[in-house]
């Protein structure tokens, strides 16, 4: 599947889509988090949990279970939440 990487993010990868398999959200970031170390940490903490300032869309879709099932053809963006005042 293709994903998008935020610009923050864009450091590990260095490209703004990367090409990832796996069934769910948290085995993409898995597989993902192999061939660029660290990237994993930074979208999902200790507790298997995405973490607050990330966002997830599947399709165009908000997806906040770590456990969404993905197909080969989905498109996954990982946005930075923007928070503040």
């Amino acid at each position: 599947m293709k994903v998008l990487i935020p610009s923050a993010l864009q450091s590990y990868t260095r490209a703004v889509h990367v090409e990832a398999g796996g069934d769910t959200l948290l085995a993409m970031f898995d597989e993902l988090d192999a061939r660029y170390p660290g990237l994993r940490f930074r979208v999902v903490d200790e507790q298997q949990r995405l973490r607050p300032n990330m966002r997830i869309f599947v399709n165009g879709a908000d997806v906040r279970e770590l456990r969404h099932a993905l197909r080969p053809d989905d498109f996954v963006a990982v946005v930075l939440a923007l928070s503040g005042g």
